[in-house]
């Protein structure tokens, strides 16, 4: 069974506090590990949570702020003491490529992992395959880039339909990978099942950019570093509210959201959950370090 699930591993802006760590997020998806913005502190919060170097098979830098990547030395690092066998791609901007390069470097140690370097240039996509991966350029002070994972749309079958039409066994592959298996089409015993849609989405005023990214997500996770009360500031440092998040989950068709990255002005995560909901009516969450969000089942929409 596919597991697709969000680890938080860490959800505090700018410094850590008693209670959060800075950013840090694993995306387990099917056979994928995608870590985004490893803040500092990011290898002990893997530990924590249970997340092992070797299910790391992506790393997705958004900008580089200390807190969305001051964890990258020591991540870097395990992967070659935990000597992790595949490669592991980072994406991250091209303008700070030589952040990266520094802490890819940080301090002596024998580097055996195969990573692969992705430096990120204009918008559009960056991987493809089962699963493919976009980024847009963000409005933050400095470059930043958002993701998008789309999973291409595909289809159920029906075991009644395909036992009213007589398929069974290796004949049912072979329908899938033709289409038609005799005058019995694909589409007489199946029906249109959409590839899910995840959203990453980290600091950043509201753009265009942000819009497209979320749209139709199954799962959005997007920062929220300030209340509705002090949207001047979330203006003037690049950042968005709880409120401006969750408007834009609503108008995009989000089918869950997932706030974080919060300010250690606000010491009730609370105010959030109450500012978001009072723009959002679906799956809502005010993520919490070590939690597990389960991404939504698939969309299913039969044929008509």
């Amino acid at each position: 069974m596919s597991t697709r699930e969000l680890v938080v591993l860490g959800t505090a802006s700018q410094v850590p506090t008693r209670h959060r760590n800075q950013n840090g997020y694993l995306l387990r998806w099917d056979g994928e590990g995608i870590l985004f913005d490893p803040g500092e502190g990011t290898q002990r919060q893997m530990l924590r949570a249970g997340v092992a170097a070797t299910d790391i098979t992506r790393i997705c830098v958004t900008h580089f702020h200390g807190d969305h990547s001051l964890g990258l030395p020591g991540v870097i690092q395990r992967l070659s003491l935990d000597k992790v066998p595949h490669p592991v791609h980072a994406h991250f901007p091209a303008s700070g490529a030589h952040y990266f390069a520094r802490m890819r470097h940080a301090t002596a140690f024998y580097e055996q992992a195969d990573l692969r370097e992705h430096p990120i240039a204009e918008d559009g996509p960056i991987a493809g395959g089962k699963l493919a991966i976009e980024a847009r350029r963000l409005s933050h002070p400095v470059e930043a880039f958002g993701y998008r994972l789309t999973e291409p749309d595909g289809r159920t079958m029906l075991p009644e339909k395909l036992r009213e039409h007589g398929i069974a066994g290796p004949d049912v592959g072979r329908l899938q990978r033709e289409g038609r298996l005799g005058t019995t089409k694909l589409e007489d015993v199946s029906e249109a099942r959409p590839g899910q849609r995840f959203a990453f989405v980290m600091d950043t005023r509201l753009c265009d950019a942000v819009y497209a990214l979320s749209e139709n997500a199954d799962t959005l996770v997007i920062e929220s570093t300030f209340l509705a009360e002090d949207t001047s500031l979330a203006k003037d440092f690049g950042h968005l509210t709880a409120q401006q998040a969750a408007r834009v989950a609503a108008e995009s068709g989000v089918r869950q959201l997932v706030l974080t990255h919060f300010s250690q002005r606000y010491p009730d995560p609370a105010r959030f959950l109450e500012e978001a909901k009072a723009e959002f009516d679906g799956e809502l969450v005010v993520a919490q370090d070590l939690e597990r969000v389960q991404v939504p089942k698939r969309r299913s929409f039969p044929t008509g």
